[in-house]
């Protein structure tokens, strides 16, 4: 929902500073690399009950995640590099709940409702993105990407501010848990009704 009214916020020094990163040689798939492993290390700093490194590494991974785009940008889209992004991203979504769920007992069936509900907006993601690329639609509504990327309620940055909530008031998990998981639901649902609208003919 917020993230394509941020864009004119944040795409300017991403831009710059994927230009500096791209000078060096530093290329797109290794940012996100590099990302997936910050995730995967959140995950663990979470399970340990380590909040604040896991705040530290979910906010240094979306850090990551806005510039390998703008590196590739400066650079060269490529389609593996939109594979592997939107992989790095599910990494993330999924290690996030799942350390928060290893790390307390009381956190374990909400996180598995999160981390299900999460594959469920993924599905709905991407098969709208494969049935949109089939029909040759496009938007720019997100920036240059390699697919096409569907608006909807739960998006990146929401679920950024719920993952930092998670960190800062880790007591209150199974709760914030659950409510994201229902907005996660209202995103599928509107993600199907906007296929409906597209795809129906």
């Amino acid at each position: 929902m917020l993230d394509a009214r941020l864009r004119p916020l944040i795409d300017p020094p991403l831009k710059r500073l994927g230009h500096w990163l791209a000078r060096w040689g530093i290329s797109a798939n290794l940012v996100t690399a590099a990302g997936i492993v910050l995730a995967v290390a959140a995950g663990i700093a979470l399970a340990g009950g380590h909040t604040g490194a896991g705040l530290v590494l979910v906010i240094a991974n979306r850090l990551l995640d806005g510039l390998d785009g703008a590196v590739a940008r400066a650079t060269r889209l490529s389609d593996f590099g939109g594979y592997l992004d939107i992989v790095g991203d599910f990494v993330f979504y999924l290690a996030v709940p799942l350390g928060f769920g290893l790390a307390a007992p009381a956190n374990l069936i909400p996180a598995l409702v999160l981390a299900s509900c999460f594959g469920l907006t993924g599905i709905s993601f991407l098969a709208f993105a494969a049935i949109a690329a089939k029909r040759g639609l496009e938007t720019n509504a997100h920036g240059r990407k390699s697919f096409f990327y569907n608006t909807g309620l739960a998006e990146g940055t929401e679920t950024i501010i719920v993952f930092i909530l998670f960190c800062l008031w880790p007591a209150h998990f199974p709760a914030i848990a659950f409510i994201y998981a229902g907005l996660c639901i209202v995103t599928v649902i509107q993600r199907t009704a906007a296929a409906w609208a597209a795809f129906k003919l």
